[in-house]
């Protein structure tokens, strides 16, 4: 049969690489299976599911590899409809496993494409190759210098870490934290941009509060991100564990995560915003500092410009208790966004709980937009030294009136000062005083030193 009378399988599900180009599912329009060759019956039997008129087809000599005109099997047919029973049935009757269809389709791909999940794994199981990762170069000399070989990453001892898709790996004998693309990035375009973006970015961060981008793979799938590991864990398990903190270690701790957020809007010629700034983003190392980290969402932005989301933010996207109102009602938004989470999470380190605990988290950013704000329950003393202003100012509802993060490390660092002032005469008072008797005692046997004594004082 010539190609210009090679016939065309036209119903159900199409090519997962052409689904728009494909012709429709014509319905009882089309030439039905009894009016065309033993291989497109075999299709359409695929897509129906009817195993007994697959077993007497494939019987009587029909070709279970067959192609139509688009390069399309039976097994492409019963990988898209989800026919785990008819996929194992052609497999056990010789189909080649990965034939690609003219837009370069396999089965495996196409049932990535529409999420069926058994035929994935069953095709996996009989040798079928993952689909090309979207970012893979032709030309060697094209590969990025970040990537890394996927052979290199060792998961035989992997643990999930508590944030997304996250796991820890080990790669070149130290350990990392892996994030894992899902299978639909294959085929939304806007999940590959968006990854492509992540990785644009994170090649440019260095800061040590900032998390370590170490590499990543792009040339297969799945594809991935590598950072360093961070054994502690993220601030939202140690806020469970520990509970409300004292007030100079959710002081220190909002020094890290300022510095850290001081460098991504200071970033040259454009700046970053994280936009889903929250505890379980922020992560601990071995000395108990704090870093930054997930930057899966963030934008890149002329300093003293605004952004606004082409598409209104899903709940699967970002936190929505540490969320701005601005962002919540989608309107433009700039780096004040992750001023206003901040103050969330320095008043939740001193308060010991979540914003608004009583609430769902989705009814959290109503009360925002509604100038609602967690109330201050601890004590007093708690927010000493302008503390309690600061956090305020932060979740200012007008933007502009937010201090940026160089003003906010300003005020933090008098207001650590004054708090090991505090902890100085209140941990030490006896051993304070004892100082002070002895510096007096030499002063009255050697005046010349008194003036210059307290001068340095």
């Amino acid at each position: 049969m010539d190609a210009g009378s090679q016939p065309r399988f036209p119903l159900g599900r199409q090519s997962s690489l052409a689904p728009d180009e494909a012709p429709a599912d014509l319905g009882g329009g089309g030439p039905g299976p009894e009016a065309v060759g033993p291989g497109v019956r075999l299709m359409y039997a695929a897509n129906e599911g009817d195993l007994d008129s697959i077993r007497e087809l494939l019987d009587s000599g029909a070709d279970v590899n067959f192609r139509d005109i688009d390069g399309r099997t039976a097994l492409h047919i019963a990988a898209c409809q989800g026919r785990t029973d008819v996929v194992q049935l052609l497999i056990d009757r010789g189909a080649v496993v990965d034939p690609k269809d003219r837009w370069g389709s396999t089965p495996l791909a196409d049932a990535i494409y529409y999420k069926n999940q058994e035929v994935i794994k069953l095709l996996e199981k009989n040798g079928a190759h993952p689909p090309m990762a979207p970012m893979h170069v032709q030309n060697a000399r094209e590969v990025p210098e970040y990537e890394i070989n996927p052979s290199e990453l060792d998961f035989s001892s992997s643990v999930n870490i508590t944030k997304g898709t996250f796991r820890s790996a080990l790669w070149r004998g130290i350990q990392v934290a892996v994030k894992t693309l899902g299978e639909e990035v294959l085929s939304d375009e806007n999940k590959i941009k968006a990854f492509g973006d992540e990785l644009a970015l994170l090649q440019k961060l260095r800061h040590p509060n900032i998390v370590q981008f170490l590499g990543a793979v792009t040339q297969s799938s799945p594809m991935m991100i590598v950072t360093e590991y961070l054994p502690q864990g993220d601030l939202r398990a140690y806020l469970k564990r520990k509970g409300a903190l004292k007030p100079i270690i959710a002081v220190r701790f909002a020094l890290d995560i300022a510095r850290g957020m001081n460098y991504l809007h200071e970033h040259k010629p454009e700046a970053v915003v994280h936009r889903d700034l929250e505890p379980s983003n922020i992560l601990r190392d071995d000395s108990g500092h704090l870093k930054v980290a997930d930057f899966g969402i963030s934008k890149l932005l002329k300093v003293a410009k605004t952004v606004k989301e082409d598409i209104k933010v899903t709940r699967q996207d970002t936190s929505w208790r540490y969320v701005a109102p601005e962002v919540y009602k989608n309107e433009e938004y700039d780096i004040k966004v992750d001023v206003f989470s901040f103050a969330l999470i320095l008043q939740e380190m001193i308060e010991g709980s979540v914003p608004f605990p009583s609430k769902t988290e989705y009814e959290v950013p109503k009360c925002y937009v509604s100038n609602e704000r967690p109330p201050f329950k601890a004590p007093a003393k708690h927010y000493a030294h302008g503390l309690k202003d600061l956090i305020e100012e932060c979740w200012n509802e007008e933007p502009l009136k937010r201090p940026t993060f160089s003003q906010i490390i300003k005020r933090l660092d008098q207001i650590y000062v004054q708090l090991n002032r505090s902890n100085i005469w209140k941990v030490r008072p006896f051993e304070c005083f004892q100082n002070f008797r002895e510096i007096f005692k030499r002063d009255r046997l050697n005046p010349s030193t008194r003036s210059s004594r307290y001068s340095t004082m």
